[in-house]
């Protein structure tokens, strides 16, 4: 049996351009007896950019290219030349693709709604060059600052379809014929387990104007949440939606029972995630063209079961479009008294754990002045990653000194309170 490969996921390397680095030299010219430093500065490195292109409703190319490099920034040259700065890389992705960490699976950005174009990685920033460090006593220096390092990640693109509502339910209760009688979709419809293979969008036009998109989520069976068959696939389809039709054989013509049947598609929904329950639903009751008799007693079961729960039970005929009307009003009823907004997911995972450069070395020590002086890689990277003047970085700041192992080694080194800590450019005060 042949792997069906889906298009909605895939896992991709994204790497941004390292920062140039400063350039040592200095000026040699007639008549100019002991130039200074005119060692020009690195170029910063390309940004990785996530775009949202509509022309494209799959991830199908990202199963041909999985890996993205953004170009380096040049280094600096003589007479203050400044590097070139390395060119970005943009990454075209359809709406509703999420990009989350690989290894966490946190979400990093919900390409959705307004956000149509974001920088995911950025790119290393340029080093200074020797000119930036004459002093008074240093007017030969020979040192230039490297770039800075560029940024890295493995992530998964998940594509969860945009739709105001979804059509839920097991294979073959007549989802697909639902959608192509309703809207200009036209999905495959054929008698198999997996009847429909990836989830297919429809915009239903009502009168006045009035509509909404619908989603035909693929059929789904017991252990879905689980993994079982290819649950998650197409669970993760149903999260944007904000109306679920849950659509059931209320005539049992493959000998199911229908009420058995939405008990455990709700099960299913409720183990992959809770706030689905939480959302709006109607029962679409269909095939009651096979219903010879005018009494259904599941029919009546469905009803007395769901309705007292304010889920309403509407009796269809997908086939012939008996009751289809009253059903889409029905929906469309409910989609007015919620949010228009589409569902976008939140940013989850902490890009600054990428910067913090943990490994690199860094040392403290006392300088004449009773300064505490703490310089290194480790420190230089995080000084250039973190704004200290935004609440948040301040944090991250306070955080950083105690995970790294600064205020362990400071206090070593023998720092009290109100003693003087020296890191670069920045000057503070230590207190516990």
């Amino acid at each position: 049996m042949n792997q069906i490969m889906f298009a909605d996921r895939a896992k991709v390397f994204l790497k941004s351009g390292k920062g140039g680095d400063g350039h040592v030299s200095f000026r040699r010219e007639l008549y100019v007896p002991a130039g200074g430093p005119d060692g020009g500065d690195g170029g910063k490195g390309g940004d990785i950019i996530f775009e949202i292109d509509d022309g494209l409703n799959t991830l199908v190319d990202f199963r041909q290219v999985r890996k993205y490099v953004a170009k380096n920034g040049e280094p600096g040259g003589k007479k203050r030349c400044h590097g070139a700065n390395g060119k970005d890389l943009v990454i075209k992705v359809p709406e509703g693709t999420v990009i989350k960490d690989f290894e966490s699976g946190q979400v990093i950005a919900d390409m959705s709604g307004k956000n149509r174009r974001e920088v995911i990685l950025k790119g290393g920033r340029g080093g200074l060059g020797n000119m930036h460090y004459a002093t008074s006593t240093m007017q030969a220096p020979k040192y230039a600052q490297p770039g800075q390092d560029s940024q890295e990640l493995w992530v998964t693109l998940e594509l969860k379809v945009i739709a105001d509502v979804g059509l839920v339910g097991f294979p073959n209760v007549g989802k697909s014929t639902l959608l192509s009688r309703v809207s200009n979709a036209r999905p495959k419809i054929a008698n198999y387990h997996f009847t429909t293979l990836d989830p297919h969008l429809g915009v239903v036009d009502l009168d006045d104007g009035a509509g909404f998109v619908m989603a035909d989520i693929p059929g789904l069976i017991e252990g879905a949440s689980d993994g079982v068959g290819l649950g998650h696939d197409f669970l993760r389809h149903i999260e944007r939606t904000k109306v679920l039709i849950h659509v059931v054989d209320a005539a049992s013509t493959e000998g199911r029972d229908p009420l058995e049947d939405i008990c455990a598609i709700n099960k299913e929904l409720r183990s992959y995630n809770e706030d689905l329950m939480s959302r709006p639903q109607v029962i679409a009751a269909n095939k009651m063209d096979a219903v010879f008799d005018q009494e259904c007693d599941s029919l009546d079961r469905i009803r007395r079961e769901f309705e007292p729960q304010g889920i309403k039970v509407y009796p269809i005929s997908a086939v012939s479009g008996k009751g289809v009307r009253e059903l889409l009003y029905g929906v469309y009823d409910l989609l007015k008294g919620l949010n228009s907004e589409p569902v976008v997911f939140a940013r989850e995972f902490d890009m600054s754990r990428l910067n913090m450069g943990m490994n690199l070395p860094f040392t403290v020590e006392r300088n004449d002045d009773g300064e505490y002086v703490v310089e290194g890689p480790r420190i230089e990277k995080m000084l250039g990653y973190t704004n200290l003047e935004s609440e948040k970085g301040f944090v991250f700041f306070q955080n950083f000194l105690k995970d790294s192992g600064v205020l362990e080694e400071l206090e070593k080194a023998g720092i009290q309170e109100g003693d003087t800590v020296r890191m670069y450019g920045l000057v503070f005060d230590y207190y516990k």
